[in-house]
Order: structure tokens, then C-alpha cells, then sequence
């Protein structure tokens, strides 16, 4: 057994020596952590007071040294609170001025620059422009109501009705109407452009009275007037009203009954079987594909009173144009269709989407070899119209093989030229009025 040192040196130390001796030792391993302790804390305090001395000095430095390493930034200005949405804008900019930010007291240092010196009149000029700048463009970003002015309302109106589309069936209407066999006359020419072209602005002001809070959804259509409330409903009911009945009035007492009654016919077409049947069917790209047929049709019969073969070619050529220029649109927009709510092919049946889209392509080419044999044209019009018809089927094709956004798109821009081209390629190989087949007037 292994006998401590201290009891050791004890045992050898006897009567009142030794007793000292193991007193003093006991009271030395007493006292040693204590200490140990008042030691350290005195160092860590030494440690500390050095570590403030230091944070002191830099803290100097840098006070000294301000013009050259500081510069002065002021706070971002805080956006105008919701309380202030409906008062003026000077008012509300004069109690958003009224925020400035705090300036920090700093101690007294010497040789330490003024506070005036740090920022000089130019620079403070510069900094409270850009806060007025700043103001600005937060003023701009708030919710106010639109108030409509009067020499707004012309484009408000324009953008109501669609005007590019109006533009597009007013000139199908034309051509229908050219194309047709007989003399050309101006007076029932006019009578029918302005006629058609109120319908079909009465038309499209009543589609979007209607789609309002689905349009709201989509980016293409969510700035129109009546999704930003540039203009009330009633007044887009009211607009739509003055163009639907002075354009029907013209259509059938102005031009004839036939063409009158066509045009009415495509308006209900459009507003209440195509518009609803956008968010129910995917046949709606059929219904209107037929609403976009009969403007040359009412074209034709403006200038001959009757419904013959040529209308309906002129009207076919028209049904199959649409489906590849719409398709391929659609296709680009699918997203923002059903993010609207819609029921399209290229949404729910994208396989028929592009099948569709490439039959009517091919089918354009019969339509015009089909042209010569009605008497609508000359054997011409099938040779010279080849080269585009091959084209759009070209392209056709490729959106019917590989289907993506470089194809859609360079189908749908081949349509915005090729209906225009082929129609003028129809106007100058028209049948000529003693033709071989000009029927032979009564009596004659």
C-alpha cells in the first residue's frame, strides 16, 4: 500500500514541529485553487481592458480620418403608408418629406472635421434629387383610380374593338367583294366596308365585355380597357350597342337584306356560341374559324345579292387559313390559356392541335386549284399560288413533326403574309366579265 508524502514528512516531524508542519501543508492545499482563481480573473480582466484600449484607438482613427474613409449615406425614404392612396399628390409628398433620417450623435474629438464639412451643398443637392426621384417612381407604382380623359377615349375605343382584327375582316370583306363577277360599285362598296366594319367592332366590344375576369388572368389580354378599368361596362355595352345597330341598319337597307342578315348572323355567332363555348369545348376553334369564313362571303353577296359557288370557295379558303394561323398562336400561348381558364386543342388535345393545323395547310392547295374550275379565277391563280401554299405546308409539317416554339412561330408569321398575298395573287387573275364562264344575262 502506497503511503502519501505528507503523512510520510508527519511521521518524521513529531510533536509540535511536526504539527506545524502538517498544518501549514494543509492550509497550502486549501488556499492553492482559490488562488489559482483570483489569479486568472485578475489576468482576464488585464486582457480585457486591453481589448477596449485597442476597439479606442481604431475607433479614433477612424473619427479622425472621416472625410477620407466615410462617406455619408442617408436612409431609403419609407413608401407612402395606405392612407395616403386617396389624397393629392403634393400633400402626400410634402408629409413623405417631413421623414428625415435620424443624424447619430458623435463625441467631441479634436481635430475631428465639423459635421457641417462632411457633406458640402453640391453633393447634398445631388443626393436630395435622387430622393425625389426615388419618391416619384413610388408615387407612380400606387394604386389610383384611372380617370378617362377625352382625348384618350378614340384609342380606349379602338383597343375595345379590336381594331387590328376589325382591320383584318374589313379587308377579307373587300376582296370578297371585288372578287365577285360584275361591275364594281363604289356606293354599295362603302355602304358595305363601313357596315361590316361597325359589326365587327360591336362584335368584338361584346367578346370582351364577357371575358373580363378571365382576361384579367392571362398577360396577353390583361391590359384591355375593361380589365385595367379604363373604361365602366356600361359604357362598353353602350358602344357596342351604337355600332351593332347603325352597322346592321346598313348592312340591310343600305347594301341588301342577305348581307344584313349575315352580318347580324356572325355577331350572335361570335358573341354568345364562340365566347362561351371558349371555356367549355374545344370546339370553338371550329365555331370560330366559321365566324372568320363569312366576311367574304358577306363580301360577295354585298355585290351580287346571292350566295353562289364563288362564295363559298372564298369562304373555304378563309375557314382553312385560320386553323394553322391559330394553332400555331395558341401553341405559343398555352400556358396563358390555361392560366385563363380556356379550352383549347393545343391545351388539352395538342396531337389533333398540329394534325389539324397541317390538314388544312394541304387543303388550301386544293381550294386554289379549285378557284379556276368555279370561275372565280384564271387557270393562273393554281400555278402562281403553288409556291406559297407549298411553303405554309412546309411549315406545317414541321409544326406537325416537332412541335415546339420555333416552329409555332415561324408558322404563325407565314400566315400574316400568306392570306394577304394570296388574295391579291386572286384579285389580279379575277375571271374576267366575258369569260367562259359568264352566265348569259336573260333575254340576251
Amino acid at each position: 500500500m502506497a503511503v502519501s508524502p505528507h503523512t510520510l514528512f508527519s511521521r518524521l516531524l513529531t510533536g509540535w514541529a511536526g504539527g506545524c508542519v502538517w498544518f501549514l501543508e494543509r492550509r497550502a492545499m486549501q488556499e492553492s485553487p482559490r488562488e489559482f482563481t483570483r489569479l486568472f480573473r485578475s489576468v482576464h480582466k488585464r486582457w480585457m481592458t486591453f481589448q477596449h484600449l485597442t476597439f479606442l484607438k481604431r475607433t479614433y482613427v477612424t473619427q479622425l480620418n472621416r472625410r477620407l474613409t466615410q462617406q455619408v449615406k442617408r436612409k431609403p425614404e419609407p413608401m407612402a403608408p395606405p392612407f395616403l392612396e386617396n389624397t393629392p399628390l403634393t400633400e402626400a409628398k410634402a408629409e413623405i418629406c417631413e421623414v428625415r433620417p435620424l443624424s447619430l450623435p458623435r463625441p467631441p474629438l479634436s481635430g475631428k472635421p465639423s459635421e457641417t464639412t462632411l457633406l458640402d451643398p453640391d453633393s447634398a443637392s445631388v443626393v436630395e434629387g435622387a430622393l425625389d426621384v426615388g419618391r416619384e417612381t413610388k408615387d407612380e407604382k400606387q394604386w389610383r383610380e384611372m380617370k378617362l380623359r377625352l382625348d384618350e377615349l378614340p384609342g380606349v375605343l379602338a383597343r375595345l374593338s379590336k381594331i387590328k382584327l376589325t382591320a383584318l375582316v374589313v379587308s377579307t370583306t373587300s376582296a370578297g367583294f371585288a372578287l365577285a363577277p360584275g361591275p364594281f360599285d363604289w356606293p354599295c362598296f362603302l355602304l358595305t366596308f363601313v357596315g361590316t366594319g361597325l359589326a365587327s367592332c360591336a362584335a368584338n366590344s361584346i367578346n370582351q365585355f364577357f371575358e373580363v375576369p378571365f382576361d384579367s388572368n392571362m398577360n396577353r389580354t390583361k391590359n384591355r380597357p375593361l380589365v385595367r378599368g379604363q373604361i365602366s361596362p356600361l359604357l362598353a355595352v353602350s358602344f357596342a350597342t351604337c355600332c351593332a345597330v347603325p352597322g346592321a341598319a346598313l348592312l340591310t337597307w343600305g347594301v341588301n337584306p342577305l348581307t344584313g342578315a349575315l352580318g347580324v348572323f356572325n355577331i350572335f355567332l361570335y358573341t354568345c356560341c364562340y365566347t362561351p363555348l371558349k371555356r367549355i369545348s374545344i370546339a370553338n376553334t371550329w365555331v370560330g374559324a366559321v365566324v372568320g369564313a363569312i366576311p367574304p362571303v358577306m363580301g360577295w353577296t354585298a355585290a351580287t345579292g346571292s350566295l353562289d359557288a364563288g362564295a363559298f370557295l372564298l369562304g373555304g379558303i378563309l375557314y382553312s387559313w385560320q386553323f394553322p394561323h391559330f394553332n400555331a398562336l395558341s401553341w405559343a400561348l398555352r400556358e396563358d390559356y390555361s392560366r385563363g381558364g380556356y379550352c383549347m386543342m393545343s391545351v388539352t388535345h395538342p396531337a389533333l392541335c398540329r394534325r389539324v393545323a397541317l390538314r388544312h395547310c394541304l387543303a388550301l392547295i386544293g381550294l386554289s386549284a379549285a378557284a379556276p374550275v368555279l370561275d372565280v379565277t384564271t387557270w393562273t391563280f393554281p400555278a402562281i399560288s403553288l409556291p406559297i401554299n407549298l411553303y405554309i405546308s412546309y411549315l406545317g409539317f414541321r409544326f406537325y413533326a416537332d412541335a415546339d416554339r420555333k416552329s409555332s412561330r415561324k408558322l404563325f408569321f407565314c400566315s400574316l403574309w400568306h392570306l394577304p398575298l394570296l388574295l391579291l395573287l386572286m384579285l389580279t387573275c379575277k375571271q374576267p366579265p366575258g369569260g367562259a364562264g359568264t352566265r348569259e344575262e336573260p333575254g340576251g
